[in-house]
C-alpha cells in the first residue's frame, strides 16, 4: 500500500480518537510510525511533532464549544497548557535526542503502560 495513504489513514484515525477521547495524536501516530512503517523512535517523535504545528484540533474545539462541553475558561486553560507545552517540548526533545532509540522506545512503552494501568484502576470522577 502507498505509504502516503497509510500516513493519511493514521492521521484520520488519530483525529477521530483525538475528537472522541481528547488524546494527543502521539498515542496513535508514534506507535503507528514505529510498528507499522518502521520509523526509528526519534524520527517518529519528530514526525508526530510536525503534525502539531498546524491547529489540527480547531474543529474539535468548535464542536465541543457549540455543544456546551467547554467554556471560554476551558479554552483559556487549554491555551495555558499549550504555552507550557511550547516550553516543555523544547526541553523534552533535547533530552530525548540524548537517548538511544531503543531506550527511548522502551521508555515510551512504559509511559503508555503506566497511563493505561492508572486509567484502568482509577475511579470515575467525571460525568
Amino acid at each position: 500500500m502507498n505509504p502516503n495513504m497509510l500516513l493519511m489513514g493514521a492521521g484520520i484515525l488519530a483525529g477521530i480518537l483525538a475528537g472522541f477521547f481528547g488524546i494527543g495524536g502521539g498515542l496513535i501516530i508514534i506507535p503507528f510510525l514505529v510498528l507499522i512503517l518502521g520509523y526509528p523512535q526519534h524520527t517518529a517523535n519528530g514526525t508526530s511533532l510536525v503534525a502539531l504545528l498546524a491547529p489540527v484540533g480547531i474543529f474539535g474545539v468548535i464542536e465541543y464549544y457549540k455543544a456546551g462541553k467547554i467554556s471560554p475558561d476551558n479554552i483559556k486553560a487549554g491555551l495555558i497548557i499549550a504555552c507550557g507545552m511550547l516550553a516543555g517540548v523544547y526541553g523534552g526533545s533535547r533530552f530525548a535526542l540524548l537517548l538511544n532509540s531503543s531506550v527511548l522506545r522502551k521508555l515510551f512503552a512504559i509511559f503508555l503502560l503506566l497511563i493505561a494501568i492508572r486509567m484502568w484502576f482509577s475511579g470515575s470522577p467525571g460525568k
